[in-house]
């Protein structure tokens, strides 16, 4: 589920400062003073709902929507006037926009073609690129004859071919269906590591994101709600936003007092050094912990679904909201079933008051 996270902090690449931008005056930003870096080959992903202002912040970058305030910096300079074209970055959308008239060596040579490379370099770059995206001597296939996954990979190779500073990309498996999605998303990660190659990508899809990213940068509203390494974010969100956008939907309303807190499922241990006083909680699936006897709190299993590794439970206990618990194939209940619960305090998380970071 998460991706291995670069230790050793690469120069600064791209910085956004305060970066606003509206559609209408009356209307809320589609984004709000977002400030973000992103370092020399880092791989950035940026998750969100729609509307959430992620594709928004990667058309300011590209150079394809103007900022109404803040900054855009590539190595230090400033991008405001730069047009898209001059900006040293490659951009894939998720309909891959091939060039249907062209094959596909006419296709990933676009962009050498556009900068006036001889076409002696440019068959050699286009024979390297296929070679390096898994499509060796496709070079005068036509595009309507590949698979949405050999388009993806042509569009990926036109991408890559200029060799751009920063890669962007918007949905970038979107239209492929999950097994493949899954299958490509090892590959481009490996890929972006052995070339080296920045990335800053945006997707709604939480799998994707989390086994490609180095840093996951989550948008609420037009602002970012929490960044971190994949397991930073998986483990403990930031906002109650931030949980239910990952599916976590055990929260309630707390009081702290020492190492427990009163909620409506009763007392719910959390970790040491947590302050005293009202707050939100999240008892992550995995935390729910179901007992042979139904002592303390009972609960009746009113639905199992099976997910593959584990078998997620909706539980209606005797006392408080339904709760979702995740267990082994061979513990799991059947419905029905009465339970005894319990919680496990590196499961619990006291989140944030539930809107974007400051």
């Amino acid at each position: 589920m998460t991706a291995e996270h670069t230790t050793a902090r690469e120069p600064e690449l791209l910085r956004l400062g305060g970066v606003s931008v509206r559609f209408t005056a009356a209307g809320p930003p589609a984004l709000d003073a977002v400030d973000l870096d992103v370092a020399a080959r880092e791989i950035v992903c940026v998750l969100g709902p729609s509307g959430s202002g992620k594709s928004t912040l990667l058309r300011v970058v590209a150079g394809l929507q103007q900022a109404d305030a803040g900054q855009v910096l590539l190595e230090g300079r400033e991008q405001r006037g730069v047009p898209a074209h001059r900006r040293g970055v490659g951009l894939m959308f998720q309909d891959h926009q091939l060039f249907p008239q062209h094959d596909v060596a006419g296709n990933v040579a676009f962009g050498l073609r556009m900068r006036g490379v001889s076409r002696a370099e440019r068959e050699r770059a286009v024979a390297g690129l296929l070679d390096l995206v898994g499509l060796p001597g496709t070079q005068r296939r036509a595009v309507a004859s590949l698979s949405g996954g050999e388009q993806q990979r042509v569009a990926l190779a036109r991408a890559l071919a200029p060799r751009p500073r920063l890669l962007m990309l918007d949905e970038p498996l979107g239209q492929l269906d999950r097994g493949l999605r899954e299958r490509l998303v090892v590959e481009l990660r490996s890929l972006f590591r052995e070339l080296g190659t920045t990335v800053l990508a945006v997707t709604h899809d939480q799998g994707e994101a989390f086994a490609l990213a180095d840093r996951v940068v989550v948008m609420h509203e037009g602002r970012i709600a929490q960044s971190g390494t994949p397991l930073e974010v998986w483990q403990r969100p930031a906002s109650e936003f931030v949980a239910r956008f990952l599916g976590f939907d055990n929260v309630v309303e707390a009081t702290v007092r020492g190492r427990a807190a009163a909620t409506p499922w009763g007392a719910v241990p959390v970790p040491d050094g947590t302050a005293d006083g009202p707050c939100r909680l999240l008892v992550r699936p995995a935390g729910v912990r179901l007992t042979a006897a139904p002592e303390g709190l009972n609960a009746t299993v009113e639905a199992r679904t099976f997910r593959g590794t584990h078998v997620s439970l909706l539980l209606e206990p005797a006392a408080g909201p339904r709760l979702e618990a995740a267990c082994p194939l061979r513990d799991a209940p059947e419905v029905g079933a009465r339970v005894g619960l319990s919680f496990a305090e590196r499961d619990v998380v006291v989140l944030d008051a539930g809107g974007p970071a400051d």
